[in-house]
């Protein structure tokens, strides 16, 4: 079950691309420029990793009509530079002898407005303010949330793939045996095909059994699953470094006439979520389509989260279908179409697939069955 397939890799001119539109961004949005630090922003606009995330600061600065600028330490320089973005940067290296923040600073204005990457450390961020007093900043989430929403066509391809091995992932485990079983063991078993597919990393194997799929972040436990219970399953993780994220909703026999009811209500409420993607639209409006249909036949106030969120280097980032979301659906996005209803006490029902904006609609990157599936 070994997964070769390899992607076609990202070049220095990819990166380059990326962090001029980024930079580009920040100055249409009025912002001075934009502060990366180690983490999955950094890895969508230059390939580096750094092996660790430590107090010492490594920041990516990136200004309209400046050449990109990578602060690191120097001890891990030579990392940066094998970084495939690497020959669009200009490394500025420091010593633990040297203050970092003194050599940040000078890459930028006295004053002005800053997008920061949302993880940054409060350490580095307070420092670097100490020293330009007259700055200030926001977080890329809430200045800059299409940084990373729109893909190119070598991100599909990769999503596509994620998705491919999640779908090949759920046939599988239609096979294995739920019933007698604990959750954490179907789980352990999802976590195993999605690594057998190409998966280098499962961030969630949710297997929620009977009253447990009626909390929608429930983690595997030690219930045993038993004939005559729902089961929702909800896995993913990142396969050549980009997400997959897919839930279907399976029953260990046959399922009673009003299992079946709900099951079908979610299925049609998804497929009025995907139906509605296209470009022009609000990203609420994928929510309100889904949510219509739970409305109608009487689950609305069962309906408690969210209908999707995007994906790309995580498995969850902006834009968010969500009430309230006005930002404009355009060629390239990619995220979640995942309504559910969950009856505490009793069982809980979602489906979700991956759907990307294309030129006249949307098109899933999930494509198993939908239908209730029966297990034993």
């Amino acid at each position: 079950m070994p997964s070769t397939d390899q992607p076609v890799p990202f070049t220095a001119d990819d990166y380059r691309a990326r962090m001029a539109r980024a930079a580009e961004s920040a100055d249409a949005a009025g912002l001075a420029g934009v502060l990366v630090a180690p983490g999955p922003d950094m890895v969508h606009l230059t390939g580096y990793r750094p092996t660790a995330e430590t107090e010492r600061l490594t920041l990516l600065v990136l200004r309209a009509g400046q050449e990109p600028a990578l602060v690191v330490p120097a001890l891990e320089a030579a990392d940066a530079e094998r970084a495939t973005g690497a020959p669009a940067l200009t490394l500025h290296d420091w010593t633990d002898a040297t203050d970092p923040y003194a050599l940040a600073a000078g890459l930028l204005d006295a004053e002005g407005r800053f997008g920061v990457s949302d993880n940054t450390w409060a350490l580095h961020l307070l420092a670097l303010q100490e020293r330009l007093p007259g700055t200030s900043y926001a977080s890329l989430t809430a200045a800059l949330p299409m940084l990373r929403a729109v893909k190119d066509a070598a991100e599909l391809e990769r999503l596509a793939a994620a998705g491919a091995a999640a779908d090949a992932t759920y046939e599988r485990i239609l096979t294995v045996r739920f019933s007698g079983r604990r959750e954490s063991e179907v789980a352990a078993d999802l976590a195993a095909l999605l690594t057998g597919y190409g998966h280098t990393q499962v961030d969630f194997t949710v297997v929620g059994s009977g009253p447990n799929g009626a909390n929608p972040h429930h983690e595997a436990g030690d219930r045993v699953i038993e004939r005559g219970d729902m089961v929702v399953l909800d896995f993913g993780g990142l396969k050549h470094g980009y997400g997959s994220d897919t839930s279907r909703t399976v029953h260990v026999g046959e399922p009673t006439a009003e299992e079946q009811r709900v099951h079908d209500v979610v299925r049609e409420a998804q497929e009025a979520g995907c139906r509605a993607v296209r470009p022009g639209i609000a990203c609420q409006e994928i929510d309100r389509a889904a949510r219509a249909v739970i409305t109608e036949f009487g689950y609305g106030e069962r309906f408690i989260h969210r209908t999707g969120h995007g994906i790309g280097v995580t498995t969850h980032e902006p834009p968010y279908m969500i009430e309230g979301e006005e930002q404009r659906l355009v060629p390239g996005m990619c995220f979640s179409v995942e309504p559910g209803i969950y009856l505490p006490g009793r069982f809980g029902v979602r489906i979700e697939d991956i759907v990307t904006v294309t030129e006249d609609g949307g098109r899933r990157l999930n494509t198993t069955s939908r239908e209730l599936a029966v297990v034993e």
